[in-house]
């Protein structure tokens, strides 16, 4: 998401200079043009503010022909979104590690896997898969203390949850998809198409994609990470 994309119903538009996250990093950035990190991973929720924020400047003299009272008004609803988005943010990573009820100190769970993450260059879906079903995760990640202290944190807030652990399985499931459009593998089908007129890569990664949280067998060959050919993948505007 950036200035000019962002969908007042929350669904994305334009898939044009962005990209699908593969190796976890909050500072991860697609766009060609975006040399200072403006629209990182990790500054999209204060994208998102500013950009409600033009939004309401632009409809002041809707909300009171007053102007100080509409700014008021605006302001008002604009320091909620911090909460708003913390709260879902929270639901959301909660069900993608199978929480339904949320506690003080979940946040700092979350954030902590995320850190991990970050600094072993963990695939984002694949982590969140293997523990879904209960794989080892990739190496690097998997073999650190920390991630094994982490891990043991988790597994001992599951076990306060009143849901039992095929609940939480299913719930995990249910959040975490199989597979997601690999940057890689659109290339591969966009390249086939235009270069070959071969559209068969296209409907065999459409079918794939038609269901990510099936979990078939046949998506797994597309759940894995690019090759290091593919790293870093860059966009560019008008694409």
């Amino acid at each position: 998401m950036n200035t000019d994309n962002m969908s007042i119903c929350g669904e994305a538009i334009d898939f044009g200079p962005c990209a699908f996250l593969d190796t976890y990093h909050p500072d991860t950035v697609f766009s060609s043009i975006d040399h200072y990190g403006r629209y990182a991973y990790r500054k999209q929720p204060g994208i998102a503010l500013w950009n409600l924020t033009r939004l309401a400047e632009a409809i002041l003299p809707l909300l009171d022909p007053d102007q100080e009272r509409a700014v008021e008004m605006a302001e008002e609803i604009l320091k909620r979104f911090p909460a708003e988005y913390e709260h879902h943010w929270t639901v959301g990573m909660g069900k993608k590690l199978g929480l339904t009820e949320f506690k003080e100190g979940d946040g700092q769970l979350f954030r902590d896997l995320l850190e991990l993450m970050a600094i072993h260059k963990a695939d984002y879906t694949n982590t969140f898969l293997d523990l879904t079903f209960g794989l080892k995760t990739q190496s690097e990640l998997a073999d650190s203390e920390d991630f094994k202290h982490w891990h043991e944190r988790w597994r001992e807030r599951l076990a306060e949850e009143s849901t039992n652990s095929e609940e939480q399985h299913q719930l995990m499931r249910q959040n975490n998809p199989a597979v997601i459009p690999r940057n890689h593998r659109v290339e591969e089908a966009l390249r086939a198409a235009v270069q070959d007129g071969d559209l068969k890569p296209f409907y065999t990664l459409s079918a794939v994609l038609k269901d990510p949280f099936a979990h078939s067998p046949e998506q797994a060959e597309y759940a894995e990470p690019p090759p290091p050919s593919a790293v870093p993948y860059r966009t560019f505007c008008g694409t």
